[in-house]
């Protein structure tokens, strides 16, 4: 009997134990989907799917919806990362929290500015800074999306070949980050921000300026174990290694670059590596390979263009929605505006009608009196 008591005892322990570690999952699963964005988007987004599935709280469904839309773009889908915007957007007409609009509206302008809307991304940054003057403002929320913010515009302005204006963006962004106290949640950030500095420098023709930034960028990536954001810098210190006509170790690192960005999946950043190898391998003279990595090149671009080209017809689908909302809306207000102004013109009319049938009655009355007395 003492036997069976145990094990009922030990049951209810196991059941209530796993219950509990089940409550603990669920508050961790967001931050496990945040860190595995860029290493592995596809399991970021199961991990976000399944949480939706029993989350009704709207903050935190908001929340999950950016990060699927984040780890769309992250392997460069920007369709599925657009309609995960667009769901978030349906339920952030529900709140005023100024919180959650900053952070909906940059997110919504890093998917603009990926799919090279950059005139609709700026626009929605400026959006986005309305509500982050409402923040506090010595608040992490607050420094942390100015640095997004500075950061983006400076990839718009590297983007439209002003990468003098793109350095001055990126560095506001990183003195923004460095004020953030908890700052290994910045880490992913500087990474993607020092590699655009290396892009820029590289571009300015200054290779050792490059390569500091590009080492940075990957002790940051390493930090945090990002092997995309890793993938990513040692391409960014391959360009420069090619800069200075070392092609065999712009290889060795395209190689490395190749094998760490495998799992990602990450469309723009194969199409880089294939592009760069291709090059190098025609620098050295060995057109084979040149021929390979030049069809991997070209295919790999064409997917992308049409990740990109789908997501920019949704996009375009939505922005006439939107605009034909409008307009109905503004035909409405036209249509009550005219009939109000029929209402008011109608009760003048009645009003200036019953004062000249009054004036006239007047007038005849004093016209009889006054024939009276003619007459008398």
């Amino acid at each position: 009997m003492k036997f069976f008591i145990h094990i009922i005892l030990l049951s209810v322990l196991l059941f209530q134990t796993a219950l509990s570690g089940q409550k603990i999952s669920d508050d961790s699963l967001m931050k496990l989907a945040n860190r595995e964005i860029y290493n592995n988007p596809d399991y970021a987004i199961n991990i976000g799917k399944k949480l939706l599935q029993k989350e009704n709280g709207l903050e935190k469904s908001i929340k999950i919806y950016l990060i699927l839309s984040t780890a769309g773009i992250a392997k460069r889908n920007f369709d599925e990362s657009l309609q995960y915007i667009l769901k978030a957007r349906e339920l952030l007409q529900k709140t005023n929290d100024p919180k959650i609009h900053t952070s909906f509206l940059i997110a919504a302008a890093v998917q603009y500015q990926q799919m090279e809307l950059f005139s609709k991304s700026l626009e929605t940054l400026d959006e986005a800074d309305e509500y982050l003057t409402k923040l506090p403002e010595d608040s992490y929320l607050r420094h942390f999306e100015t640095a997004r913010s500075y950061a983006l515009r400076g990839m718009i302005y590297k983007s439209q070949s002003n990468p003098e204006i793109a350095l001055q963006e990126f560095l506001i962004a990183i003195r923004n980050f460095e004020k953030v106290k908890e700052q290994e949640k910045t880490y992913f950030n500087q990474s993607i921000i020092y590699y655009n500095i290396g892009n820029c420098y590289l571009n300015l023709n200054q290779p050792d300026n490059a390569g500091t930034a590009f080492m940075k960028s990957m002790n940051l990536a390493r930090l945090i174990k990002a092997k995309s954001l890793e993938a990513f810098a040692l391409k960014g210190l391959a360009e420069m290694n090619k800069q200075k006509h070392q092609n065999q170790e712009a290889l060795t690192l395209l190689i490395k670059a190749e094998e760490l960005g495998r799992e990602a999946g990450d469309l723009t950043l194969n199409e880089g590596i294939y592009m760069e190898m291709a090059d190098n391998y025609l620098a050295m003279g060995n057109p084979d390979l040149y021929q390979v990595y030049s069809k991997k090149y070209f295919e790999t671009k064409f997917k992308r263009e049409q990740s990109e080209l789908s997501s920019i017809n949704h996009a375009i689908d939505v922005h006439n929605m939107e605009t034909l909302k409008k307009s109905e809306k503004l035909a409405s207000r036209y249509d009550y505006f005219m009939a109000g102004m029929m209402i008011i013109g109608f009760f003048i009319l009645s009003i200036f009608s019953y004062f000249v049938m009054k004036i006239r009655k007047q007038n005849r009355k004093y016209q009889d009196e006054i024939k009276q007395l003619i007459r008398d």
